[in-house]
């Protein structure tokens, strides 16, 4: 298993990096829930412990896919899934609204860089629907660990669904 996981690490590092000259000829989109969220009752809850990790350890990973465009919902849990990445790179992390994900589809084909784009169990699996037009599985409120990766060439669309979890295991795990 630990064999199968650097392969796919692999494979992603060489589709984000095919463009990192910034060429525009191939970028990646990287797509992704909100970390574990609190469960205080309150409509903007912020992380909990292990969802401060998990966007710690996300950001270490994508610090080597030439992520130069950072969205996020704004909303609390959202923002800091996001704000790791944004803080290690010099980035500015920029809203979007997630009620108009036709209108952030448009803006990702027409800028056409690598991004993190960080939603919701509600819009992640949908946004990535109107960027390849394919078939992808429905979040639930307990899936936090799927990242969509979606690379795109003049040639092609290509998605990938990968295993937070098997990219960056938990402290402990082999």
């Amino acid at each position: 298993m630990h064999r199968r996981s650097l392969c796919l690490l692999l494979l992603v590092c060489m589709l984000g990096h095919a463009d990192a000259g910034g060429t525009g000829e191939v970028y990646t989109l990287y797509l992704v829930r909100h970390a574990e969220k609190q469960v205080d009752g309150g409509d903007d809850p912020g992380l909990t412990d292990a969802g401060k990790h998990r966007s710690e350890q996300l950001a270490r990973w994508l610090a080597g896919q030439g992520v130069t465009d950072i969205w996020s919902s704004d909303y609390r849990r959202s923002r800091a899934t996001a704000e790791p990445l944004a803080l290690m790179q010099g980035l500015e992390v920029m809203l979007y609204d997630p009620h108009d994900l036709p209108a952030l589809a448009r803006n990702l084909r027409e800028n056409r860089h690598n991004a993190l784009i960080v939603g919701h169990s509600n819009t992640t699996p949908d946004l990535a629907r109107l960027l390849c037009a394919c078939f992808i599985r429905d979040m639930d409120d307990a899936d936090y660990d799927r990242l969509i990766v979606i690379s795109v060439s003049a040639e092609a669309t290509q998605v990938k669904t990968l295993s937070q979890g098997a990219l960056f295991p938990a402290p402990g795990d082999p």
